[in-house]
């Protein structure tokens, strides 16, 4: 089973703990809505937690693998590419989460999000960081 594979399974079954696993310590997840990463997995390992309260009806529906250049320094990683659908608040949405592996531990180093459309973002956006703020992981505003 891929790392991919691994992952896909721990979020359609919702077990953190299975993803704890799967990403490096200094893991950068992206967002769509903020422009630095959300770095370290403390924190994204809380972003998880949120993410999978804040999504109903989330699944995946299609996948490709390869290689892409990643954002940290430019490099060649292996990449999967997992395409979704959910909803937020009402909103649908189709994404794509993009997940850049080490080689040489096969875990997950770089995770990077985008969604669509505009509105599904706003949803998400708001969502996503009212758990946050919730959950103490960021200030609020």
């Amino acid at each position: 089973m891929t790392t991919a594979d691994r992952f896909r399974a721990a979020v359609e079954n919702r077990d953190l703990s299975a993803l704890e696993d799967l990403f490096s310590d200094d893991i950068r997840f992206y967002s769509p809505v903020k422009f630095s990463p959300f770095e370290g997995k403390p924190l994204v390992m809380g972003l998880f937690g949120v993410l999978l309260r804040t999504f109903e009806d989330f699944r995946y529906v299609g996948g490709f693998r390869g290689e892409a250049e990643t954002t940290a320094d430019g490099t060649q990683a292996a990449a999967d590419v997992l395409l979704f659908r959910a909803t937020v608040n009402g909103r649908q949405i189709h994404g794509i989460d993009l997940l850049h592996l080490d080689d040489a531990t096969g875990r997950i180093k770089e995770f990077t999000v985008m969604v669509r459309p505009r509105s599904a973002v706003d949803a998400l956006s708001e969502a996503v960081y009212a758990g946050l703020v919730a959950d103490g992981l960021v200030p609020a505003a």
